[in-house]
Order: structure tokens, then C-alpha cells, then sequence
């Protein structure tokens, strides 16, 4: 039933102003609207609605995703604009911070300012 509406992407933010400069300048989404609850962006077609909340504890898991192709070419724009990507002990991720899944995506992780996780994945038959 719900596959014949738009989804709509939600995370958090204490912060409204910096979340806001960070996802319109560094990850270059464009602002729909803004007010006391929420800023909402237009991400390629998808609404993603920053809720403003007063506490968050952010997930140590990804709250957002991005498919890409070009895996390394945009890991290297982002690091251009100040974006650092995560680097874990448990994963074999390459001098980029990209990990090869066993299917053959390819996976980086980086944090907004809020530390909620957010990620890039390359599909394995998009090489």
C-alpha cells in the first residue's frame, strides 16, 4: 500500500543552524523550507526533514544513505569540503576509508555535525 507514496527521510539536529550550513553547503542539498520544528531539504527528489530537537544521543549505526557511483571520486569531493570519513577496527576499509562488502558494494561512513551516521554505498555492478 505505502509503495505508491513518497518516502520521507527524517534525522536530528540540536543545532539548526549548523546542521542546516552543513547539508546545503558540504553535501550540497537544497533547502525547501525551515521553520521551529524542521528544516527540509529536497535530496535528488526525496524529502529529508531535519526534526530540531533540544537532546539528541545520536545512533551508532547510519540514519542516512546515499547510492552513488564513483565511490572514491565523491568520498574525495567530500573530503575536499571538510567531510571526514569514519574508519573502523573491524572492517578491512581501504586508504580512502571505503570497505568492500562480500557482495562487492562499496561502503564509507562519515558524521554530520550531530554525529548521526550517514553513508555512501556503490553497488557492486555499478563499478
Amino acid at each position: 500500500m505505502l509503495d505508491t507514496f513518497p518516502l520521507i527521510a527524517f534525522a536530528a539536529t540540536v543545532d539548526g543552524e549548523r546542521a542546516c550550513q552543513f547539508y546545503r553547503r558540504v553535501l550540497g542539498l537544497t533547502l525547501v523550507s525551515e521553520d521551529e520544528y524542521a528544516i527540509v531539504f529536497c535530496a535528488n527528489g526525496l524529502e529529508l526533514r531535519l526534526q530540531k530537537v533540544q537532546r539528541l544521543d545520536p545512533r551508532p549505526h547510519t540514519v542516512l544513505g546515499w547510492s552513488v557511483t564513483g565511490i572514491h571520486e565523491v568520498v574525495g569531493d567530500l573530503q575536499a569540503r571538510g567531510v571526514v570519513f569514519e574508519r573502523y577496527g573491524f572492517l578491512d576499509q581501504d586508504g580512502a576509508g571505503v570497505w568492500t562488502a562480500p557482495s562487492g558494494a562499496r561502503v564509507a561512513w562519515f558524521n554530520d555535525p550531530d554525529g548521526n551516521v550517514l553513508s555512501l554505498t556503490e553497488a557492486a555492478d555499478s563499478k
